[in-house]
């Protein structure tokens, strides 16, 4: 018999499954780098267009010792970071307003319906036209890929819930204020989050894909300068810092659901 509460068993255990799950994936890229390192050092895959993982390590060493890497990795993240506050921004105020608001969502619709669809990036030579090229129009570009993500989904959200609801509250005498903190705001909340990370995701997409077409400064212009250069294990190692971003970010996210939502991550680990 174990002296320790019943209930404690079960969160015990729970802690220990990210430990293992750490240790599995940890140990799983680890035989995939040493192989790959095997087969460039021993001529089976080309080191040409695979470079082994030491030349990539050590390429990516370079770039921090000479600085480029930070200088460039802090202009794209205040790029994403902007881009998705007011993008994001814009599209909750706006969704509250066209999920309340009949006649608004009527109007909006269409115009919605007709430029979603179009690529991000389509938009960016006619912002360069509008705003010039400087960081503005970049600005511009992340933010309305961030803008509607979070536009549909908190629209969709604030139509989504439950008529009861709101019935209830203006039965107990709830205003506007009250209707808005206590009912609408948080039952619209788990699809708000949803369409947060959805633009995170497109304001990352959106803001390496500007600066390797429109930028000389950020990680997406120094992706590119690579391609051009034929630097591959510079490229290589740019895309390692890349992904790096992604997980940075997908963790950010989580963060921002944990402390706004906490049911919500509690639901995902029971599920």
């Amino acid at each position: 018999m174990s002296d320790a509460p019943a209930e404690t068993r079960p969160a015990t255990a729970q802690a220990a499954v990210p430990v293992r799950w750490s240790v599995r994936f940890i140990g799983v890229w680890l035989a995939i780098l040493l192989a790959l390192e095997l087969l460039v050092e021993s001529g089976v895959s080309r080191s040409l267009f695979l470079p082994a993982p030491s030349a990539v390590a050590m390429s990516l060493g370079r770039m921090i010792a000479d600085g480029s890497l930070a200088t460039n990795l802090a202009v794209t993240l205040s790029r994403i970071l902007l881009g998705l506050l007011c993008g994001a921004g814009l599209g909750v105020m706006l969704g509250l307003a066209m999920g309340t608001s009949k006649p608004l969502r009527r109007v909006l619709d269409p115009l919605v319906a007709a430029i979603h669809p179009i690529p991000r990036l389509a938009f960016f030579p006619l912002l360069i036209v509008v705003l010039g090229v400087g960081e503005t129009s970049k600005l511009a570009a992340v933010s309305l890929g961030a803008f509607f993500p979070m536009l549909l989904n908190t629209v969709a959200g604030v139509r989504g819930m439950n008529p009861v609801h709101l019935e209830v509250a203006r039965n107990y005498g709830a205003d506007r204020r009250q209707m808005f903190l206590h009912v609408l705001l948080p039952g619209s909340m788990p699809l708000m989050l949803t369409g947060l990370r959805l633009s995170a995701n497109v304001a990352f997409h959106s803001t390496i894909g500007v600066e390797m077409v429109g930028s000389r400064t950020g990680m997406g212009a120094m992706l590119w300068l690579s391609w051009q250069t034929f630097r591959i294990d510079h490229l290589y190692a740019i895309l390692v810092v890349i992904a790096a971003i992604g997980i940075g970010l997908a963790t950010l996210i989580r963060w921002v659901t944990q402390r706004s939502a906490p049911w919500m991550m509690d639901a995902s680990r029971t599920a």
